[in-house]
């Protein structure tokens, strides 16, 4: 039944569905861990207990997903070996490093001191407790430099020699500070802040909705309101710089995103079309004449790289076309509503209930325009696993396709349930704290997270 089936295309399908899972909690705690230690920090400067309300439920919400993103990483980390091992026979040399190094910080940093965050408030002085919310915060940043540069090299390698077939590292400095090393960690950092910005924007306007009146509530709908419209006019300057030092180190992937097949000037940019592989042309093609030369070289005239430069080693097209279009698109509807948002609860105080319902419909939308730009970067590199360096190809085990496969399957099947529990559980755990909100709640009202008995000051 599967023998038709390319077992090296299996096997990308399979990496990609673990690969899928697993960015998406590590895109909430990266910048949750930061956001909590905010949270915390306003309630020592304040005395407020809105500011631990809000701690309570997001504490929880940071664990869980923190274990979805650990169980995940173990399960894609084993297929180095089952689906890739001439990934690490050919480039183990750098990339054990780097994954060894994001290990250590992931676990030594974040999994020793979640502990003290979740359990410890009561139990230890006040400024243990946020030195060791400052320590997660670090260690999940950390863990993200460290896969960052790991997958920067991957698309810019620099620092290393081949010999016998076999990278080695000679300049770690180079193979840490690679090309695109700064533009992808600012662009993911970024992406993970608005992933959490609009996940604290959309659950908070949930309990709003359901009649939670809390301060802390209504504190955390504006954390995230604010964060998000903040950080997303950031993340276009970046996203503009990116493309910028793609265009110069990955050509063929700026091509594949542009639909653009000729090597030419004042190239338009295009809204809409069908890529033709077969045809190398674009069907129903809808464009603004001169913009894609505008965006990517800043004049109108400038000449962007075409598919047909690259024929037989580029990208597939329609994938990564569509992708960043879909990335685009989403980042132009946060920011539509985060300044929105921003502006209706200066101008109101509270949300109306029609900002509510949108930021509710919105609360995943930083998953959807992550997985959207991690396919235009993963998928854009191919035909390479590491640029100039590895074919993903020449990467592959030997497995049959029917294995591949059958074990595809089971992953989907799981991830899916998963990811179901994962919504179910969030949405839950914010049902509970309203259903435990004080009734008025005001400034020292009781808290939902048990304080201790001097709480608004370091012991």
């Amino acid at each position: 039944m599967f023998e038709s089936i390319d077992p090296v295309m299996l096997a990308r399908i399979q990496f990609a569905a673990n690969i899928s899972f697993h960015i998406l909690f590590p895109t909430i705690t990266i910048a949750l861990g930061w956001v909590l230690l905010f949270f915390k920090l306003r309630f020592q400067a304040t005395g407020d207990t809105r500011w631990m309300d809000a701690y309570a439920l997001w504490v929880k919400v940071f664990a869980l997903s923190f274990a979805l993103g650990v169980v995940s990483g173990i399960t894609m980390s084993f297929q180095f070996g089952t689906n890739w091992p001439g990934f690490m026979e050919r480039v183990g040399n750098i990339a054990g490093p780097l994954l060894a190094y994001e290990i250590l910080t992931a676990f030594f940093l974040e999994a020793a001191f979640l502990g003290i965050m979740l359990f410890g408030f009561r139990r230890v002085p006040n400024w243990i407790h946020t030195m060791a919310t400052v320590l997660v915060a670090f260690g999940t940043t950390m863990s993200a430099f460290w896969i960052m540069v790991l997958n920067a090299w991957m698309h810019t390698p620099a620092g290393h020699e081949i010999r016998d077939g076999v990278a080695h590292a000679v300049d770690w400095m180079a193979i840490i500070f690679n090309p695109s090393m700064p533009y992808r960690l600012t662009h993911m950092l970024l992406a993970s802040g608005l992933t959490c910005a609009f996940l604290i924007a959309g659950l908070s306007a949930y309990q709003w909705l359901r009649g939670d009146r809390r301060p802390g509530v209504l504190s955390a709908l504006r954390t995230g309101i604010v964060l998000g419209a903040v950080l997303i006019p950031i993340q276009i300057l970046v996203g503009d710089l990116h493309g910028i030092n793609t265009m110069k180190h990955q050509p063929a992937k700026v091509a594949a995103i542009e639909a653009n097949w000729e090597t030419r000037g004042n190239v338009p940019l295009v809204l809409f079309a069908l890529p033709d592989e077969q045809a190398r042309t674009n069907h129903f093609e809808i464009s603004i004449p001169s913009l894609a030369s505008l965006i990517l070289t800043h004049h109108a005239e400038g000449v962007v790289p075409g598919l047909n430069q690259f024929k037989g080693n580029h990208p597939p097209v329609a994938p990564v076309f569509w992708a960043f279009r879909v990335m685009v698109g989403v980042g132009v509807l946060m920011l539509l509503v985060s300044w929105v948002g921003a502006f209706l609860l200066w101008r109101r105080g509270t949300p109306p209930a029609w900002l509510s319902i949108g930021l509710v419909a919105m609360s995943f939308s930083g998953w959807v325009a992550t997985l959207a730009g991690w396919y235009v970067t993963e998928i854009g590199r191919q035909p390479w696993l590491v640029t100039g360096v590895l074919r993903t190809a020449e990467a592959a085990s030997a497995v049959p396709a029917a294995m591949i496969a059958s074990t595809l399957a089971m992953y989907l099947l799981t991830y899916l349930a998963l990811i179901i529990a994962y919504v179910t559980v969030v949405f839950h755990l914010a049902r509970k704290a309203a259903s435990q909100a004080p009734s008025g709640g005001s400034r020292g009202a009781a808290p939902v997270f048990p304080m201790p008995a001097v709480a608004a000051k370091s012991e």
